[in-house]
């Protein structure tokens, strides 16, 4: 059964829940889709307990307590989320609506599609060792930090040179049994700061830099890791006692299907009108990292502005020649609201 709405937003990031914001105070009715199981996007699978100091009004603010924050907001409009299901259709209907089909069979039609899909979906780059598959059910093999909590008195080895290597590295010597960090070379690629950081806890003993190693294999019984084999460039070899292996080797980014829906790509990003977040397609907005114009920055306050845009955009679509009114929302309030 088709179901019919006033807005599909594409993504549950911090801007798709926005946008529901938006689109609620212009009594637009929105259903949700993600390929995630839970709504958050790259906040809560990447960085939920790290700190963002971009947001207005809050210093600081963990990724997880952000959505957390967006939920509340979008819950007076009671929008429809779709969680775990991937868009894979996408088409115009006889009456100049779209036509929505998920991976899971879920069909949707409305007159404007908001794609707030972030950097498109995305998934860990997966070293090439044997058995990982089996470690990676297991929670031996990790590629992202939920819960500091659950590496607590660990022996934790951190595979890596980048930002992310170096931030939880530091981040869980203050709870893990002990740390180790394998790179190919002394240089990190991180911020100049967490990299000193790194270096002088290392050289208080705190973590140990296993350098220069790269990850060789893996070692454990009925999938429970129990070491971590490494190895240098001339083959020297050594293992590392380890309960939990996180790779930090990257992010593998594709636009899916959406690279097939007949929009204006520039370098994997959809290409819109500024003022409007308008696509090439009629009905169809994009708002966040996956949108691009001449200036834009990749800021989340940046997807929050485009995601209001598009949503006055959406109601001259959904209710063609009404006129509306801006309000403030201290004056117009919410459902519920006081």
């Amino acid at each position: 059964m088709t179901v019919k709405t006033d807005v599909v937003i594409i993504g549950a990031g911090p801007v798709g829940l926005f946008a529901v914001f938006e689109c609620g105070m212009l009594r637009l009715k929105a259903h949700v889709i993600d390929t995630l199981a839970d709504a958050g996007g790259q906040c809560t699978a990447l960085y939920p307990e790290k700190p963002i100091y971009d947001i207005p009004a809050h210093p600081a603010i963990s990724g997880a307590d952000l959505i957390d924050n967006l939920m509340q907001q979008a819950a007076p409009f009671a929008p429809t989320f779709h969680f775990g299901e991937q868009v894979m259709q996408l088409t115009r209907t006889e009456a100049d609506t779209w036509r929505v089909v998920t991976s899971k069979g879920t069909e949707l039609e409305a007159p404007v599609v908001m794609i707030a899909a972030g950097c498109g979906a995305f998934g860990p780059n997966r070293p090439p060792l044997d058995g990982l598959e089996t470690y990676e059910a297991t929670g031996g093999v990790q590629y992202f930090v939920q819960r500091r909590e659950a590496f607590r008195g660990k022996k934790v080895v951190i595979a890596g040179g980048g930002d992310s290597a170096v931030d939880w590295a530091i981040s869980l010597a203050e709870v893990a049994a002990r740390v180790q960090v394998v790179h190919r070379r002394p240089k990190f690629r991180a911020a100049p700061e967490s990299a000193a950081r790194l270096d002088q806890l290392a050289k208080d003993g705190a973590i140990e830099l296993v350098i220069p190693y790269q990850l060789a294999g893996l070692e454990g019984t009925n999938g429970v890791l129990s070491g971590v084999i490494v190895e240098t460039l001339d083959g020297q070899r050594r293992t590392l006692e380890a309960d939990h292996l996180l790779p930090f080797f990257g992010l593998a980014m594709t636009l899916g299907p959406i690279a097939d829906w007949g929009l204006n790509l520039e370098r994997n990003q959809i290409a819109v009108t500024q003022a409007t977040a308008a696509t090439s397609a009629p009905g169809i907005f994009a708002i966040g990292d996956i949108a691009t114009y001449p200036g834009k920055l990749k800021l989340i306050l940046s997807g929050f502005a485009e995601a209001a845009s598009a949503a006055h955009a959406a109601h001259a679509i959904v209710h063609p020649g009404e006129v509306v009114h801006f309000e403030y929302s201290t004056t117009k309030g919410v459902p519920g609201g006081a």
